[in-house]
């Protein structure tokens, strides 16, 4: 019971019925009552707006509603507050239809005495609360299933990720595997038929495969991190501009092996910020190195660094082969390769790093395609000036 006085709101029309019902009130001697009466539905919805109560009486037969209409309406402006609803003796089946729909009880007028009166309406009240409490544990375990079953869910989703990782990764490496074996096995088995130049050849493949091996693990490793919530963003005041110049410069080779034109673009001043160096290199070199990989030869691949006032933002274009609109949203998926790709190598992990590394920025990635015409990516980063931190 919610406290020693009820705080009750009536609807009803009739002065003389709402009188009649006040009278009662007044006579109890076991409960505090204070009664506010209102003519209309209207004037309800207006009270109900402003102030609170414990139980409401509902004529059905209002000026501005009839019948049934009223409940909805009330039940929904304040679905925790009971409602016992008055009727004619001729409408009680009326009285019983609206208790199905969400009344707590109703009152033939006629049949109304001060006792009938005061059991309805702590009856209604402790209905109700009895009602609300069910239902807030009904909605408590429903959460609590739901919860068990996302539980489930990703413990198969992890299980089948960690079989997919296996065996991608058990595929991946045999290639640079077969490649070492094959070169160290010439070396071996014909040393001294093999020429210096196909030596330092043989040599090269197996360095070549032993780096890709290296990164493959390397990437293994990160994602690793990442998905046990081990992967840290230690924010340092860096140049941002300088790390981009320095990452264009490590991926320049690669661009005049394919004919690219690599341009890097800046706008706004650029002056120290707070960043992981790290992660921002996983993430440029990432998208870097994919647009260049992606891109067709003598095509032009563009770099941009934009300063905003709360963001900075890192654009990077390809004219390349483009991604399909049915694999974009798989795109940051860990092993997820477009259909399109062809024989280009890959791991299919570097998306999902990328996307890793922007989440620990607390930032955001897009992408924009279209096969054949190119790629841009677009990452979003808060921008946390030096300045700001030491001031």
């Amino acid at each position: 019971m919610p406290g020693s006085s009820l705080k009750i709101l009536l609807i009803e029309d009739n002065l003389a019925e709402a009188r009649l019902l006040q009278e009662f009130l007044m006579q109890t001697q076991s409960k505090q009552f204070n009664l506010l009466h209102v003519k209309r539905l209207g004037e309800a919805v207006k009270e109900l707006n402003k102030s609170i109560y414990d139980v409401i009486l509902l004529d059905l037969t209002l000026p501005d509603s009839e019948g049934l209409s009223s409940l909805p309406i009330l039940i929904n402006l304040v679905p925790s507050v009971p409602i016992v609803v008055l009727t004619n003796t001729n409408d009680e089946k009326l009285a019983i239809e609206a208790v199905r729909r969400g009344a707590q009880d109703y009152l033939v007028k006629r049949h109304v005495s001060v006792d009938v009166l005061v059991r309805s309406l702590c009856y209604a009240i402790e209905r109700k609360q009895v009602l609300e409490t069910l239902r807030a544990d009904n909605q408590t375990l429903e959460t609590r299933v739901q919860e068990r079953t996302n539980e489930l869910v990703k413990a198969k989703e992890i299980n089948q990720f960690k079989s997919e990782f296996v065996s991608m990764l058990s595929h991946d490496i045999r290639n640079p595997l077969n490649t070492i074996l094959l070169a160290a096995g010439l070396l071996q088995n014909d040393d001294d038929k093999v020429t210096k130049e196909k030596k330092l050849s043989h040599y090269q493949m197996i360095r070549s495969a032993i780096k890709n091996m290296a990164h493959l693990l390397d990437e293994a490793s990160f994602i690793g991190k990442a998905d046990s919530d081990k992967l840290e963003c230690q924010l340092m005041p860096m140049n941002l501009e300088g790390l981009c110049r320095e990452i264009v410069a490590e991926n320049q080779l690669a661009a005049n092996e394919k004919y690219l034109s690599l341009i890097f673009t800046t706008q706004g001043e650029l002056k120290e910020a707070l960043a992981d160096e790290s992660l921002l290199r996983h993430i440029l070199g990432n998208l870097l190195n994919n647009a260049i990989k992606y891109s067709l030869p003598s095509g032009t691949v563009l770099f941009e660094l934009i300063r905003q006032e709360k963001t900075v933002i890192f654009r990077i274009q390809d004219s390349g082969i483009g991604i399909p609109e049915e694999d974009q949203k798989q795109l940051f998926q860990p092993f997820h390769r477009a259909d399109n790709v062809g024989k280009i190598p890959g791991t299919g992990l570097g998306l999902a790093i990328v996307k890793k590394c922007v989440e620990r920025h607390k930032g955001e990635i897009s992408v924009s395609s279209e096969v054949g015409v190119g790629t841009t990516f677009t990452v979003t980063l808060p921008l946390i000036s030096a300045e700001a931190v030491n001031s």
